[in-house]
């Protein structure tokens, strides 16, 4: 068992979190679920399993992992959805590797293998996304964003992990769909703000693919026209990275990912641009 603590957010999430916390047993010394105000039984299947439960009031997400860090004890920290789980390949992995790396590696880069309506998304750009999810405590923490925040190491290199980790969601299309419009309101509140945080993906340690994706979409996505874009986007994914290799789930996730959210936001920021006003702070979503 690793000297590890692995963070999960929940809010209504008792159709994932079971999967989630079984995939951990014998890999980490610590479970720790942080609840924002769960409706369900998201808090009981926690306790079931042994988890330890803490409460805090939905601000972002990286707000919410950034003070559960105040919380961990252990040599590492993982941060781990809970629509996520271990594959037995990578348990075994972080149980042998992770206390035996050496002193000047802070971080760890895992595989994420996306799952939608049921069907592995091979192709689009999907697999394998690398994303650092563990790092030393002390060295590391999340992006202060609204959207699309990245664990970052603040000192020491990072290595990659072979195997995958499955992010595979049981909610319906309805509740993909609300998260989404929720979240494209939080996209454009970055958009229009000025970043909080001093410590970005662009200027710390974390996964090369992470810093190459956020310096496309920052000096080549939103420079292309509005609306055009999205146009663009779901051509590239769809057409050029072979989308529709992965079915009807392929084309309905890449349809609504990469251009019905896309341009989604771009009609929220020209709402904004054309009342000359800014969008309402969203706050958590309503499960």
């Amino acid at each position: 068992m690793a000297d590890l603590t692995v963070v999960i957010l929940t809010k209504n999430e008792e159709q994932n979190l079971r999967k989630c916390v079984e995939s951990l047993r014998g890999v980490a010394r610590r479970v720790v679920v942080v609840d924002s105000g769960s409706t369900d039984r998201t808090v009981e299947i926690a306790r079931e399993l042994d988890a330890e439960v803490c409460f805090h009031p939905f601000e972002s997400h990286s707000a919410q992992f950034n003070w559960a860090l105040k919380q961990v004890s252990t040599t590492w920290v993982m941060k781990l959805d809970a629509d996520e789980e271990l594959t037995a390949e990578l348990a075994q992995e972080i149980e042998e590797k992770l206390d035996c790396l050496p002193e000047h590696v802070s971080g760890a880069i895992l595989r994420r293998r996306v799952y939608f309506m049921g069907r592995w998304l091979k192709h689009g750009g999907k697999y394998p996304e690398l994303l650092l999810r563990i790092f030393r405590v002390g060295h590391g923490m999340s992006e202060e964003r609204m959207m699309d925040e990245h664990l970052i190491v603040t000192d020491g290199d990072v290595v990659t992990f072979a195997h995958d980790f499955l992010d595979d969601n049981r909610k319906t299309l309805e509740w993909w769909v609300g998260k989404h419009n929720w979240y494209s309101g939080r996209e454009v509140i970055d958009r229009c703000a000025v970043p909080e945080s001093a410590a970005t993906v662009e200027d710390t340690a974390t996964s090369v693919q992470a810093k190459v994706k956020r310096f496309i979409k920052e000096h080549g996505y939103y420079r292309l026209p509005p609306f055009l874009r999205a146009h663009l986007y779901f051509i590239y994914r769809y057409y050029i990275r072979l989308g529709f290799l992965d079915g009807r789930e392929g084309k309905i996730y890449t349809f609504l990912q990469a251009y019905w959210y896309r341009f989604l936001v771009d009609a929220k920021l020209y709402e904004c641009e054309k009342r000359e006003s800014e969008i309402g702070v969203a706050g958590e979503m309503k499960a």
